[in-house]
């Protein structure tokens, strides 16, 4: 087990800061509460560094996985009892609600996609907006790689059956 010091963890912070961000931001779409849960993140791995072991996985699921811990927690604080996984949110962007006709084919992947089970989606935000390795999402989900993969195949099979252009408006957000 490697432990990380003082120097190495201000390294990873910044390397990962920018990243869990905008994975909370993507999520709540909300700047104040995503600077907080950002911040809570990383302080919780601070306090619990001790408990990182690099030879269960990478640091990058370690942070991934604290930070999705911090949204449901946020999300079950906000909403009482509502269901976790009915909740998504995708940021916008200026330039997509000036092109109504592209604003209404978003909603409609929009919609689709939060008619997806949790896992699913979450898999498909997590390769897509967050840009996460199969391995990484894995680890996250506490899935294996090559279930990660295929359920990936899968829903952007589905998606592309019922929306064709779904493929490039996902790219077109995550440019946002």
């Amino acid at each position: 087990m490697t432990q990380i010091d003082d120097q190495s963890f201000n390294e990873l912070y910044d390397l990962y800061i920018t990243k869990i961000y905008n994975f909370i931001y993507y999520r709540t779409h909300h700047k104040e509460t995503a600077e907080d849960l950002t911040s809570k993140t990383f302080v919780k791995a601070w306090e619990n560094l001790s408990k990182f072991d690099d030879e269960k996985g990478a640091f990058s699921s370690w942070i991934y996985s604290i930070a999705r811990n911090n949204l449901i927690d946020h999300y079950r604080k906000e909403k009482g009892t509502s269901d976790i996984d009915q909740i998504i949110n995708f940021s916008s962007s200026e330039n997509i609600e000036h092109d109504t006709g592209l604003k209404l084919q978003l909603e409609q992947v929009e919609k689709y996609l939060k008619e997806l089970p949790a896992d699913q989606r979450d898999i498909v935000i997590m390769r897509v907006w967050d840009d996460l390795s199969y391995k990484e999402i894995a680890a996250i989900l506490k899935k294996s790689e090559a279930s990660c993969k295929m359920s990936f195949y899968r829903t952007m099979q589905k998606v592309q059956t019922h929306f064709p252009i779904a493929i490039t408006l996902l790219l077109l957000i995550k440019a946002f």
